[in-house]
């Protein structure tokens, strides 16, 4: 039997989880139909989900359709979950993108489909709520260009996209249909389909174009093993996709043994459970070597901080909060020790209830959050030296030490490699990993504003040791010290998230938009003007976008677009 990792996408509120539930319920998974008014839907299990009639964690179900298997993967479609799309994003074969037929193409619909387009994700569209009073299908898909809608003859679209098909076509014989199958496969087209998820029409149109025009998975179980880590439980397991070879009870996989797989084993093209491998996180890939794969979306530009109202389980708090993080790394929990603060990362104010209901509900902690503000990155401003000597200057570590800190990246060794305690780190390659590893937490504890250090290149150029006593502990304890004495004397520069963005509108509201995106303390490009509507590119802080974003009807006359994406941290001086 095939097997196809198949992901539902969407701007929230589209009903991707009522398509989901659709999809279900035709193909026999399930007795009945939910609701995601009542909270009675298969894959939205958490309380908040319920409450909220939103998708928040990423959730598997799984039918079948003929002779082949479907992993079917529902996504949260508010932009506060991003990261949970990114992860199901990294073990798909290939999805559909829902779009409401009365709204069409969406803020968030705009994010997914240049994402799908940059990762080369076959997809099919499915233009959803044709029931509803104001549907157009054929205005919800016409800012798509790849768009070939289904319910239109679609030989002249093949035709101008693929020179077989353009044969056929001039020829006037039927486009064959692996010519679509082999345009959807290359991302090269999206074929759209229209239907109701609430009263069913079209879902047998689009659960055929499934498994018709998207690609199964590959099934080397021969091959080496490489599988992907999307997602960890409070109880360690991690759910993974396989790519190729095999996972089974009692596999080695570097020094640790698999203790339990769900189900049994899996194979190339599955998706399941691991239990017994411990220092997973999310976007790990297990096999041919353990490594993070890069981040898609833009990390969170918000921060907030988190206190119990209980005093006496800060404690508590802080392992509860270590827990989440493990399960959702883009919390990013920061300890500032000397104020005895913690605070998490956000993309929004709903991830503020999502932890407080999960503390309350699962760690039984009552919190309370400080103010939301925009999170800011420390780098440093000029060159420092600080070291210490073994028993001198009041150094509290059996260890000498002296690192130079400048602008840059990286920790390097500029050491003899006799000076390094190889009886405690048996190579130089796992001292340099260590020290890496030392640098990284210290710079997570803050600058001297408070804020994550980046931007900045370590370089040993003094190491010693005392055999026997001098252990790890203490070159993990001296390195945060001197690198707070280093960043003291350098100076670090504080720097605020910027977004890139493009606004486009009537030509009309040119002269309108360009006088108020000052305001916002945008920088912009030339303007363009092409016909009757202008388009503006430039950067803006991160802090002023949603305020962009309200203001934006107002000052195109309802007509205007923005689209904007992360660009990272500039000097704001």
């Amino acid at each position: 039997m095939s097997i196809l990792n198949l992901g539902i996408v969407a701007h929230v509120d589209a009903g991707k989880t009522s398509l989901t539930e659709r999809l279900l319920f035709e193909a026999g998974a399930i007795d009945r139909l939910g609701s995601v008014d009542a909270g009675s839907t298969q894959t939205d299990t958490l309380e908040l989900e319920r409450r909220r009639g939103i998708t928040i964690k990423s959730a598997v179900a799984t039918f079948a359709i003929g002779a082949t298997t479907v992993n079917l993967i529902d996504t949260p479609g508010h932009p506060d979950f991003i990261a949970e799309v990114e992860r199901a994003l990294r073990v798909l074969d290939g999805a559909v993108l829902v779009l409401s037929a009365v709204e069409g193409v969406q803020a968030q619909t705009r994010v997914l489909l240049r994402t799908l387009d940059r990762l080369r994700v076959p997809a099919l569209l499915f233009v959803n709520k044709t029931d509803r009073t104001g549907a157009d299908p054929d205005r919800a898909i016409a800012p798509i260009p790849s768009a070939v809608p289904m319910w239109h003859d679609h030989a002249e679209a093949l035709a101008e996209r693929d020179d077989e098909a353009l044969a056929a076509y001039l020829a006037g014989e039927p486009i064959p249909p692996a010519v679509l199958r082999r345009l959807t496969h290359s991302a090269a087209v999206r074929p759209a389909y229209r239907g109701s998820a609430i009263t069913g029409e079209g879902i047998a149109e689009l659960t055929a174009a499934i498994t018709e025009h998207l690609p199964k998975a590959q099934q080397d179980a021969r091959a080496p093993l490489r599988a992907t880590v999307f997602k960890i439980d409070r109880d360690h397991a991690a759910h993974v996709r396989v790519f190729s070879g095999r996972i089974q009870v009692r596999d080695q996989i570097g020094r640790q043994k698999v203790t339990r797989v769900v189900p049994d084993s899996l194979a190339a093209g599955q998706i399941g459970r691991v239990y017994g491998l411990k220092g997973l996180r999310i976007g790990d890939t297990i096999g041919a070597g353990h490594r993070a794969e890069p981040q898609i979306f833009a990390p969170p530009t918000m921060e907030t901080t988190v206190e119990p109202v209980d005093a006496g389980q800060r404690r508590r708090l802080h392992a509860a909060l270590s827990e989440l993080a493990e399960q959702d790394p883009l919390i990013n929990l920061r300890l500032d020790e000397e104020a005895g603060r913690l605070s998490v990362s956000l993309y929004g104010e709903i991830q503020k209830e999502v932890i407080r209901d999960t503390l309350l509900g699962e760690y039984d902690l009552r919190v309370t959050f400080g103010e939301t503000v925009t999170v800011h990155v420390e780098r440093p401003a000029g060159t420092a030296r600080a070291g210490a000597v073994i028993g001198r200057d009041g150094n509290p570590c059996t260890a000498t030490l002296e690192l130079l800190l400048e602008p840059g990246e990286g920790v390097h060794l500029a050491v003899p490699v006799e000076h390094i305690p190889l009886y405690v780190y048996k190579s130089t390659t796992a001292f340099h990993q260590a020290l890496q590893r030392y640098v990284r937490d210290a710079f997570a504890r803050g600058g001297p504003h408070g804020w994550d250090v980046e931007g900045a290149r370590v370089t040993v150029t003094r190491c010693g040791y005392s055999a026997p006593s001098t252990t790890a502990g203490d070159f993990k304890r001296l390195v945060p010290l001197l690198l707070r004495r280093a960043l003291t004397e350098a100076g670090t520069v504080v720097c605020a998230p910027v977004h890139s963005f493009t606004v486009e509108g009537p030509a009309a509201a040119l002269s309108t938009m360009l006088g108020e995106l000052p305001r916002y303390h945008a920088t912009t490009e030339t303007p363009q003007l092409d016909g009757h509507r202008f388009r503006v590119t430039g950067r803006v802080p991160s802090a002023r976008l949603a305020a962009l974003e309200r203001a934006l009807p107002g000052l195109t006359h309802g007509e205007g677009t923005l689209e904007a994406a992360f660009a990272g941290f500039r000097d704001q001086r």
